[in-house]
């Protein structure tokens, strides 16, 4: 889903972390609300979260939010 997740307008960035137990949790960060809306709603993407459910999950969860602040530091 990350390739399809790349070529949606107002994508950003997409990136994966696994813990040392296998639990896995993907950030998924797009330009705007509608963008991330459009992905959401893409036909090939509810047909994976309804495979993931189906097939693959026991449980899942996910959250959006949105950023109200940043602070980075690059030396």
């Amino acid at each position: 889903m990350s390739t399809l997740a790349r070529t949606m307008p107002g994508f950003v960035d997409v990136k994966t972390f696994t813990a040392d137990d296998g639990e896995r949790v993907t950030v998924v960060t797009f330009a705007d609300r509608a963008s991330h809306d459009a992905w959401r709603d893409h036909p090939l993407h509810r047909k994976a979260m309804e495979r993931g459910r189906d097939e693959f999950y026991e449980t899942y969860s996910i959250q959006v939010a949105e950023e109200t602040y940043r602070a980075e530091f690059e030396r």
